[in-house]
């Protein structure tokens, strides 16, 4: 996508970082907007841990997710073409929980739609350093 940037088709890391500060304080897009990126690429598939610690929420949650299925955010009415630099991260990931400690979010088939923006500055989980349980 660095060429896509550079010509100004796709917005750039920092354009991308000041949108989602311009949310107001203590939403969600505001919070993203101060956390890195960590994950390149398609996210299909992955296992993720979302990033759910104070201070986006009061206490310290363990989500993980693996992204099923993308869906392109929706353009507002009358607009047919979405403006140029097209967002970067955009869309939502239909996700299925495979593992939580939050009240709201249980495991076995439950799922969530994420933010790509929030799936890319997640933490990806990788399964050949998790041991085999007996």
């Amino acid at each position: 996508m660095g060429f896509l940037s550079r010509i100004g088709f796709i917005e750039t890391a920092e354009q991308e970082q000041a949108r989602l500060a311009q949310a107001p304080e203590g939403s969600i897009n505001h919070y993203l907007s101060t956390l890195p990126v960590t994950i390149e690429g398609w996210p299909k598939d992955l296992v993720i841990e979302l990033p759910w610690q104070p201070p986006r929420t009061d206490h310290s949650y363990r989500v993980v997710v693996v992204p099923i299925e993308f869906r392109n955010d929706p353009l507002p009415e009358g607009v047919e073409e979405e403006p140029l630099p097209r967002k970067l991260h955009s869309g939502s990931w239909t996700c299925a929980v495979v593992h939580s400690n939050h009240p709201s979010y249980p495991v076995g088939g439950y799922r969530i739609v994420v933010p790509a923006a929030e799936l890319v500055r997640s933490r990806r989980i990788n399964l050949a350093w998790v041991p085999a349980q007996a």
